[in-house]
């Protein structure tokens, strides 16, 4: 299994840009406002940067799945996945204030879930804090979602188009 860094992970998700293998970016941002080409998220680090190209736009710290270690396998695990993926949806009225929809589960996910005989689940969101009360206190309180506080969600929003590649790694 390939261990992910910022570096490798920068580098693959250029070369998916440079071949055209991502799909088209819908236009939802202000003009003015910094476009992200690239969303970055580090479990262990438990940050999540917005790039563009090798320009460092803004950094947040992220809550994320409660259990944080390791690959997501299955649906319930509790896991943030690891890999490339993309927005692929917007939902201004979510459960949680705001969130952005994450490509998960991809093609690799798929394969290793059916050759467990288990299913990969999916819904993983960037998103804000849920609309009705939780409890917020722990490190990471997610069913294996990215969060970050509501005002941030709105900036990450405004800055990261449907389409932007994501990249997650341990």
């Amino acid at each position: 299994m390939r261990l992910w860094t910022r570096r490798n992970a920068l580098a693959l998700t250029a070369g998916f840009l440079a071949a055209g293998a991502m799909p088209a970016r819908a236009s939802y941002v202000p003009v003015t406002a910094p476009r992200a080409s690239v969303v970055v998220v580090s479990k262990r680090n438990r940050v999540l940067e917005l790039r563009a190209g090798d320009q460092l736009l803004k950094r947040y710290s992220v809550h994320l799945g409660f259990q944080p270690v390791g690959q997501k396998v299955m649906s319930g695990d509790g896991r943030t996945p690891e890999g490339q993926y993309f927005i692929d949806r917007r939902n201004p009225r979510s459960d949680f204030y705001l969130s952005l929809g994450i490509s998960y589960p991809n093609a690799v996910d798929v394969a290793r879930a059916q050759a467990l005989g288990v299913r990969p689940g999916g819904d993983i969101m960037i998103h804000g804090g849920p609309r009705r009360s939780s409890d917020r206190s722990k490190t990471d309180w997610t069913a294996g979602c990215i969060a970050v506080t509501d005002q941030e969600i709105e900036e990450i929003w405004s800055m990261v188009p449907t389409g932007t590649p994501v990249v997650i790694f341990a």
